[in-house]
């Protein structure tokens, strides 16, 4: 504002005689308009950032004993201890092996007397006859009978004893009939043998880690970041997560023949659990989460015990 207008300003209020206070409010207020500045900033402290949760990992029991978290399932608990899951399920009394508890524990090793067999409480069946046992009771012999033969020649002379002659009947020769060539049977369907019998390799790359090495319980193939990682066989997504401690991202999926199939370290997944998936199909990329380098680490399982993954997969020109 301007020299005169401040004086016009202050002139009427000391006019009206206005307080001391209130004029020096106003001045305050005046002043704090006109006065060059940034205007002030409130402090509402710092920004909060979201926390991303964190899986629970799995790792091998050291009592015998797991309790559920939320995201494991039975496959992947059996799969850290190197167990089949069905054998906790027979152990736990598990109604469906796809239904566990968050907070519910798990034995993982065998209850007193679980691998005890038990015959089945049914009749016994009867013994077979011995080939030179007598029969029930002795043969009926029974007289004959007499019977009114007709009169003929050949009847008079069994009766009387005369010989007979005998004329030979004429033999009537069929036509003959053209042969038929043989119904060619249908080829009977290949039994299944319920296992896997075409392996392919997962992912395209160089051949890095070895089975049994260094505890080794796979293959480790070193590729590019999101190179195709696909699935080996037929099978079902049991698993897919990152719960495992050690294996970042990874599948598993279930094969015929109680054969299992995991893909770690993954940089992305792209299928989820209870997918069926094909051979070939391609269910994840590769990449490094959990690993030092970007890579795909193989296993195949039967039964929950690892597999040297060569013996399967077919040779590589």
């Amino acid at each position: 504002m301007k020299t005169a207008a401040w004086a016009r300003v202050i002139g009427r209020a000391a006019g009206r005689r206005a307080p001391v206070v209130g004029l020096g409010m106003l001045l305050l207020g005046l002043a704090a308009c006109s006065s060059p500045g940034p205007a002030p900033v409130s402090d509402r402290g710092p920004a909060r950032t979201a926390v991303k949760p964190v899986t629970p990992q799995i790792v091998p029991s050291t009592n015998g004993l797991h309790t559920v978290q939320r995201g494991d399932t039975l496959y992947a608990i059996a799969f850290a201890n190197g167990l089949d899951h069905r054998e906790i399920a027979l152990w736990n009394r598990l109604e469906s092996p796809d239904r566990i508890l968050v907070g519910q524990v798990l034995r993982l090793t065998p209850p007193p007397g679980a691998v005890e067999i038990k015959p089945l409480d049914d009749e016994p069946a009867p013994t077979a006859r011995p080939l030179d046992a007598p029969l029930a009771g002795p043969p009926v012999l029974r007289e004959p009978q007499a019977v009114l033969l007709p009169y003929s020649d050949a009847n008079w002379a069994q009766m009387s004893g005369a010989p007979v002659k005998v004329v030979a009947p004429a033999v009537v020769r069929p036509a003959p009939v053209a042969a038929m060539p043989p119904a060619s049977a249908p080829a009977p369907a290949p039994a299944s043998s319920g296992l896997v019998e075409n392996w392919l390799w997962p992912a395209e790359g160089t051949l890095a880690g070895h089975f049994g090495r260094a505890g080794g319980k796979g293959i480790d193939i070193v590729g590019q970041r999101n190179a195709p990682v696909v699935a080996v066989a037929p099978g079902k997504v049991v698993y897919s997560g990152s719960g495992l401690r050690g294996y970042g991202q990874l599948l598993i999926v279930k094969h015929a023949g109680e054969f299992l199939s995991a893909y770690a370290h993954n940089e992305a997944i792209l299928v989820k659990e209870g997918d069926t998936v094909s051979a070939g199909q391609k269910i994840a990329r590769m990449g490094d989460s959990g690993a030092d380098r970007v890579k795909l680490h193989f296993e195949i399982r039967r039964y929950g015990k690892p597999l040297d993954p060569l013996i399967y997969l077919p040779e590589r020109s």
